[in-house]
Parts: structure tokens; sequence; C-alpha cells
């Protein structure tokens, strides 16, 4: 920081470089434009103001100047804070001299200025609120409550957001024990100006009355408002769209970190670093994704210019080219800055493990899970793992029963995770660093080792819950280095609207959709999923090719075709057949043709049916292309599937199963044709419609007609022109709605003229619809016949209904 340079006051050795100004000048200066204007305050606070504007523009200018120069964002945060207590000290002091004057002040005309929450920390980002805590003896006099007052509408019309409260020490320490986030903000809180008797008497009070014996609840009731707060920002901390402040892997977690160290290191006040609950590696990475997530944090407030949290896709280029990241072996400069970002929230993660497993061997958090002692099952299962294997089940946690047990067996770094998932437990902080400490065993050979990948498929395709163990082997860094081609996509993003999720977390959530749809729990959405998932004979290759479909992401060719090469040198290092893995390759090279055919191609054109039954060639592999698509599809983001993808697989399916199980005997277009008109007059006679109208409508229609519309629309259609011909109308609309498919079909007859088409869509855009597909039918007698299927807007019938009557 450069233009304002000179030292504070209040400045010394430790001080960080900031951008200080002169306070010892600046106070004569404001105290001479105080006494230009007759001394009188209302007169000369537009003049201090213009002053202190100036003051402020400058020091924010020279902020994201340092920010753009050093790329340190802990160093512009901490600057932005040190700035703000300097100016708040400024405005304290100019206010209690000249406005508030008191000579002889009593035992209540004293109060502390104390900041609270992030900026008690000393860091404050660009658009961060400011608290502050107006600390007062034991009761407010008309002297604190007007100094308070003009404080306040100084920051205010400097354009400062301000969070303030005006207690006692006796109502603080009632607060603090009434209210988390009260004794939080508390936690942090440092003095900034003012009688530091009464901040000192804060400090012990809150020690002796707060925290003393608190601790378990403290912890508790953190790590609660941390699980809501990741419910409301998104539960992965994989969104490709994180909120840097309040997501998962985000600053509020090293916050959360921060406090409960602080805690357990002596409560209030405490150094957090001094609890022995990380090690010297540890806190080296606490610090580091701390300055990281500050960095961007500040860079991403100048670039919104306000107090921007969400790293949102039109943002993150800006912040790509500020933090200087480069396009690169077929990852664009944006990707490879958010694949920084993820690695960084894995190690955030990584930390919050630690320390939740160190609390709940200390007693201090609960465990989740069973509990042991309660179950007489967990005697014995606790008995056979210590004489079975060389782990330990220790306080509902799995442990390593000593610190040579992956140097004696390498493999043991894989089957830790099988006998976490036996047991249901998680693992306990030793085990966890010592697998982290172990890297360097996971090599070629233990990679070509046949127990380890016997152990790893079994894992994979586990009737139990295969995604929640490979996300923790992900999590503990095994995964990446035990499949090298997955480390390779593990973080990686794409850079596009579609993906909600990482490369690698998406590839983890389709495996987990697969064992959904195995275990029944997917038959209400999926029923053709349900019913397929029952029939396939070798589920481990359906669950192979869902883990590696998009492993070859980010290189520069297909990535279908790079993953396929991929799964033929893999699959037999898994123990899998020749058959399996061409299968499992056939599956990946092709994972996206059904989705794309099904939403882009005209499924009632027999040449689609035909074209795609000759790649599909076999009944099996179209049920497992069919499993594996909408797995895929459902691991994309929780809104991306829809009833109207879903009838379009499924009707995509239904068209292409007879042909390539042999069923479907060919026949002439002549006789296809009369035999769909024969069915459309036995379906139209048993729901009582004249035999004279049957016969007019059929006469009306090509032959493509009847090859492509399913008997339920065309008797839809036969009762709409029924309807117009009796009113004498030459256009009439109908519809009908599907909660299942999530489609509203919109019917129009008219008379056909070459833009018919187009203003149809056009009324359709402008009232807002989104038109998912249309079929289009022109009659003998130069009427058309077009459907438009609308995606569904609305929950309730009502509300669907009342919108496609209104379109």
């Amino acid at each position: 920081m450069h233009a304002l340079d000179a030292k504070s006051d209040s400045g010394g050795a430790g001080a960080p470089a900031a951008p200080y100004f002169d306070t010892k000048a600046l106070r004569v200066e404001l105290t001479a434009l105080f006494r230009k204007h007759g001394e009188a305050a209302s007169v000369a606070r537009p003049a201090i103001l213009s002053r202190l504007k100036l003051l402020l523009k400058t020091a924010r200018d020279d902020a994201r100047a340092g920010l753009v120069d050093d790329g340190d964002g802990r160093r512009c945060a901490e600057g932005i804070s040190h700035f703000q207590d300097e100016l708040i000290r400024l405005i304290y002091d100019y206010t209690t001299v000249h406005v508030y004057r008191t000579d002889n002040p009593s035992d209540a005309e004293h109060m502390a200025v104390v900041a609270t929450g992030g900026y008690g920390r000393g860091l404050l980002a660009p658009g961060s609120d400011i608290d502050l805590l107006f600390l007062l003896p034991y009761k407010q006099t008309p002297w604190g409550e007007s100094v308070i007052e003009y404080m306040l509408m100084i920051l205010w019309d400097l354009g400062q957001k301000v969070g303030h409260a005006t207690r006692t020490v006796d109502q603080s320490i009632k607060l603090a024990n009434s209210d988390m986030t009260i004794r939080t903000a508390v936690l942090d809180s440092r003095l900034i100006r003012g009688d530091q008797g009464l901040f000192t008497e804060l400090q012990k009070r809150f020690a002796s009355d707060v925290v003393k014996g608190t601790a378990s609840a403290f912890i508790e009731a953190k790590l609660t408002e941390r699980d809501a707060r990741h419910k409301r920002s998104g539960e992965s901390r994989y969104l490709v769209e994180p909120n840097i402040k309040d997501g998962k892997g985000g600053l509020r977690d090293l916050h959360t970190l921060h406090w409960l160290a602080k805690d357990l290191a002596g409560g209030a006040f405490a150094d957090p670093m001094q609890a022995g609950v990380f090690t010297k590696a540890e806190q080296l990475t606490f610090r580091r994704c701390e300055d990281f997530l500050w960095t961007v944090r500040c860079h991403l407030h100048f670039v919104a210019g306000r107090a921007e949290e969400r790293l949102s896709f039109d943002r993150q280029p800006a912040l790509a080219e500020l933090l200087h990241y480069h396009s690169r072996r077929g990852l664009k400069a944006v990707e490879r800055f958010m694949k920084h970002y993820f690695l960084v929230a894995k190690d955030v993660g990584d930390l919050t493990t630690i320390l939740c497993s160190q609390l709940e061997v200390q007693q201090l958090k609960r465990t989740p899970g069973l509990d042991a002692l309660l179950d007489p099952l967990g005697w014995r299962t606790r008995r056979r793992i210590r004489r079975t294997t060389e782990f330990r089940i220790d306080n509902g946690r799995i442990n390593v029963a000593d610190d040579k047990v992956f140097v004696r067996d390498p493999v043991n770094l894989i089957r830790i995770f099988a006998c976490a998932e036996e047991t249901n437990t998680l693992f306990h902080p030793m085990a966890l660093r010592l697998i982290r400490q172990s890297f360097r065993l996971i090599d070629d050979k233990l990679r070509a080792d046949p127990e380890a990948n016997r152990i790893f498929v079994g894992l994979l395709t586990t009737p139990g819950n295969p995604e929640a163990t490979l996300r923790r082997m992900n999590e503990a860094g095994v995964l990446g280095r035990f499949i090298p081609d997955f480390g390779t996509v593990v973080s990686m993003m794409q850079f596009n609207m579609y993906h909600h999720y990482t490369v690698d977390e998406h590839l983890i959530r389709t495996v987990g959709v697969v064992s959904e749809i195995e275990r029944g729990e997917a038959a209400k959405p999926h029923p053709l999923s349900d019913r397929l998932m029952r029939d396939v004979e070798n589920r481990r290759v359906l669950y192979v090719a869902a883990f590696l479909h998009d492993i070859a992401k980010g290189r520069e060719e297909d990535h279908s075709i790079a993953g396929a090469r991929v799964a033929r040198a893999l699959c037999p290092r898994l123990g899998l057949s020749a058959d399996e893995t061409a299968l499992v390759a056939w599956l990946i090279e092709h994972h996206l043709d059904m989705s794309t055919i099904a939403q882009s191609r005209d499924l009632s054109d027999v040449k689609t049916i035909r074209d795609f039954a000759e790649m599909v060639e076999n009944g099996t592999r179209l049920r497992l292309l069919l499993l594996l698509t909408v797995a895929d599809i459902r691991a994309v983001g929780p809104t991306t599937f829809n009833g109207w993808k879903g009838q379009l697989l499924r009707t995509l399916y239904s068209e292409t199963e007879p042909l390539v199980e042999g069923r479907h005997a060919e026949r002439g277009q002549v006789q296809r044709i009369a035999s769909a008109q024969d069915a459309f007059r036995t379906a139209a006679i048993q729901v009582g419609i004249d035999a004279d109208a049957i016969d007019a409508f059929a006469r009306r229609h090509y032959a493509d007609y009847w090859l492509r519309t399913e008997p339920r629309k065309q008797i839809e259609h036969l009762r709409l022109a029924e309807r117009a011909r009796r009113k004498g109308l030459t256009f009439a609309t109908d519809f009908t709605t599907d909660m299942f498919t999530a489609v509203t079909e919109l019917t129009v007859l008219a008379p056909n003229h070459p833009r018919l088409l187009s203003l149809f869509a056009g009324a359709c855009a402008a009232a807002g619809a989104n038109i998912v597909g249309a079929s289009i039918a022109t009659t003998r007698d130069g009427f058309a016949l077009d459907t438009f299927l609308l995606q569904r807007e609305f929950e309730h019938e009502e509300d669907e209904r009342r919108r496609a009557g209104r379109i």
C-alpha cells in the first residue's frame, strides 16, 4: 500500500503493511477545520465529512492497487482492518474532544469501542460489514448516547455498513450465555479505543461466566450451525459456483475451526494454534488456505463493487485473470483457477475432519453412529477387527494398531476403507494423519496388486453405500493416487452452466445414483430403470462404467474416446475380463449418445430408431446404456433430470428394444400404416366416437401421420377436429398436462401457411413457455395439426392448467 504510508501512532513493530495515514497530522487538520467554522460542530461537519471521504477513497484505492501488485489477500484484509481501526479512533477522538467534550467525566461517562465478529479478528474484506460494540460501564447516559449516535452518523454518511450494539458488561455476559451468535462475536472481540479497564473486565467475565465449563455445548452449537449453513448454501464443497464465505470448504469453515481450536486452547482470547489439535504441517495448511481464500474474496469484492460472496460464472474469468492463471494442457485459465479453489476447499474439509475427530476423541462432541457401549454387536465387532486386521475401533472410530501398519503392508491403505465401510465407522484422527503421511506407499506396485484391486472393486460395487466410501477415499487423497487417471480430474470443474459439480464429485455421485436405483429407492421417478436394474446380469460393468465415464475430461481429444481408452487399460488391472472390459469401454465411448438422440432427434422417425439400434446392437448394451444415461444426468445436478427427459429416454428405449431383441418383424410401409389405422379405429370406437367421424378424420391424414403419432394423441386430435367442425371454427386449441413427464402438450389446429410454426413458437416464447419438443402434421385439406411440448412450470395442477389456458 503506497499512498498513505506514514506510520500510525498506534502502530508498532508487529503492525501489518497497510494503508496507514498520519493520525497526528490529521487530528491537527480536523481540529483546524472545526475551529475555522467557529467551533460549531454542525457547521464543520460537511468539511470534516468531505475530508474523511477523500481519505476513505484513497485508502480503498491503495488497498486495491496493493492487492493487484502483491496478490496477498490476507495483507489486504489486515490493511483494510487496520485503516478502519485508525478511522474509528480518529472519529471517536474528534467526537469526544470537539463535539461532546467532558472535562470532568463521571464514572458513567466512559465507554470502550470494541471490534467484534470478523472485524474483531483483524481481517476485513473491502465490502464487509463493520461490527462494533459500544461497551458502557453500567448504564447509558446522555453523553454516551450522543457520542455513539454522532459516530454512527459519521460512519453511515461515509457509506459504511455498520452493525452495532450498545451494552454494559453485565448485559454482554447475559446475552453471550443465551445467544451463541453473540458469544461468538465476543470471543473475537478486540479493543479499538476507549476504556481499557472496561474491556479487560469483559474479557475476565466472559472467560469465567460464559466459557468455563461450556466447551461441549459451544462445540455442538457451532457444528450444528455449520451444518445448517452448508445446507443453505449447497451440501457439496464441489459446487461449481461456490459461496466463498458460507459454502462448504469456505472461509466460514475456517472461522469455525478457529473458534473451536480457540476454545480448546483455553477459551476466550487464547491462541487457537496452541491447542495441540493441529500439527505444524496442518497449521501451515490452515494459513495457506486462509491466505488463498482471502485473496480471492478481496478480489471478488473489488470486482463486484460490493460484498459479493458467490463465485458465479460471470466473475470467475475476471478473477482467474487477476490471479494470473493461464490456459494449459486442455484446461482453460478459469478452470485451472477453480481447480485450485476446490483443492483448497478439500484441504479445509480435511482440517475440519481432523478437528471433529479430535473433539470426539476428547468427548467434547457426540460421535455419529451407534453407541458401541450399548450395542452388544459392537463388542463382538471390535474384538473381531482387533483379531483379524491391523486396525482397531477406538472411541467408535476406526484406527490403526500402530504407526507401521501401512509400511508393513501397503494394501492396508485400501483395506482400511473396507474395514470402515463394513463397521460403519469414521476415521480416528491418528489414522487420517498416518494415511496422509503414507501417500508415497501408493506406487505402481500397490496399484498392480490383485488384492488391492479386488478390495477396491468390492468397495465400488458394494450393495451398501459406495458413494460415501468413494468420497471418503477421495477426500483422504487415496483414490486419486490409487487410480491416477481419476487423480487428474480431482477438483476439476467444467466452465459451463450445465454441470453443478466438479468432475470427481460428478463421477462419485453417478455411482451413488446407480446404487440408489439398485436399492429400489428410485422406483417412482425412474420406473423403467428400476425394472431394468433387476435384470442386469453384470452389475460390476455398470458400476465401473459409471465411475469412469468422465475420467478423461480436460484432455484435448474427445473425453468419450479418451475415456474408453483409459478403461481398456485400467479394467484388466481391476480384475475385469476381456468381455467386461470391452463392454465398459463401449459404454464410456457412447455414454452421451442416448441422451443426445433422445433430446435432439425425431423419435417418431423410423430411421432414427434404426440407426440407434444398429449402434447398440443388443439388449444388454441397451439396458446398461439407459441406466448409465439416467445416472449420469441425475448426477449433474439436483434439477437437471426432469420428467420430459425421462419420457424421451423411455420412448427411445421402448422403440429400440424390439429391434435389438429380434422381436420386430420387418413389414412394408403399407402394412404398418394399415395396422396403425386399425389400432386407431379400435381405440376410437372403445371411447364411443361415431364411425363417420372416425372415417372422415382418417381420410384427412397422410401416411406419415399414422406412423409418427400414437393412438392416444390421434384420439385427442380427432376430438379437437370434431369440436372445431361442430362450432364452424377454422382455428382450435387444446392442451393436456402430465405431472410425471413434467410436460404440458399444447395442440393447435389451424389453416396451414409457411410462417404458421414460427408464429406459434413466438406466441409460446412471449408467454414465457419453454418449448422442449414439437410434432408437426399437415392434413390433406390444407390444415396444420401441430403439438408443442412445453416444459411444466408449476407444481400444482390448477396453476399449470391456468398457464396453459393463457398460452
